[in-house]
């Protein structure tokens, strides 16, 4: 995806980060998972934290849900796009709608589009779960705003599968918010000077990236892949550890 990079060219400094050695987790969780599923999913392993990110594979991911809180909503779509610091790999994407558990709201059909027509014969998270692990397996997640997919993911599995999942992810919200997130002064409060938004769109289009219509998982997770390909050639280097950007 080619760019035209905002001017004032920030490099990040690096960071100190507790990271949990997430190889070793994984094949900790391997043997503790009663899952064949998620065995499976664990047995792919995972990039440590000193890998350098233009080495590390990756997945752009994103739901999108009847609601924000995973404790009373649920999820209504998934996709999922393998990526690199380079490429994304579209031909290899895939995507599925489902039916929750609990039930649309007006104000979700409205965000997202999704019917009750169209969910009424969706499957359930469930009979996707095999697949959607196996595309996952090995890569680390990238999405925007980890208060979404890690949580709806875990509710969904835990209510399905009776037990947990874990994995660590990419934030690219996070990753804005690091930059453009600055504390604001008294006089910049006294003047009604706002915080930088760093929703998906708008943090976009400070890496002069094209306008994609919201709330559809497949769109969302392509402008998610392509804002992490332009923040990494942005604000760190090619060989820049993983454990300096992810959140463990």
């Amino acid at each position: 995806m080619l760019y035209l990079a905002p001017e004032n060219k920030q490099k990040q400094k690096p960071r100190k980060s507790k990271n949990i050695d997430w190889p070793k987790q994984f094949e900790t969780l391997e043997q503790l998972s009663h899952s064949q599923a998620l065995k499976r999913y664990y047995s792919q392993g995972i990039s440590s934290p000193d890998t350098p990110i233009n080495k590390t594979p990756m997945v752009a991911v994103d739901f999108e849900t009847t609601g924000l809180d995973p404790e009373q909503h649920g999820i209504v779509s998934i996709a999922a796009i393998p990526m690199t610091t380079e490429r994304i790999l579209f031909s290899e994407a895939k995507s599925w709608v489902v039916k929750p558990r609990r039930s649309l709201t007006d104000e979700s059909v409205v965000i997202h589009g999704i019917t009750h027509s169209e969910i009424e014969h969706a499957p359930d998270l469930e009979s996707i779960i095999d697949e959607l692990l196996e595309l996952v397996a090995g890569k680390v997640w990238v999405v925007h705003y980890h208060g979404i997919e890690r949580p709806f993911l875990q509710r969904g599995i835990k209510e399905r599968l009776h037990e947990n999942i874990q994995f660590p992810l990419i934030d690219t919200m996070e990753i804005e918010a690091r930059f453009h997130r600055k504390p604001l002064s008294f006089w910049q409060k006294l003047l009604g000077k706002k915080p930088e938004s760093i929703r998906l769109a708008d943090s976009r289009t400070r890496y002069n990236l094209p306008f994609y219509p919201p709330h559809n998982a497949l769109t969302d997770a392509l402008a998610c892949a392509e804002l992490l390909q332009a923040q990494i050639a942005y604000h760190f280097e090619p060989d820049t550890p993983l454990g300096e950007i992810w959140l463990p």
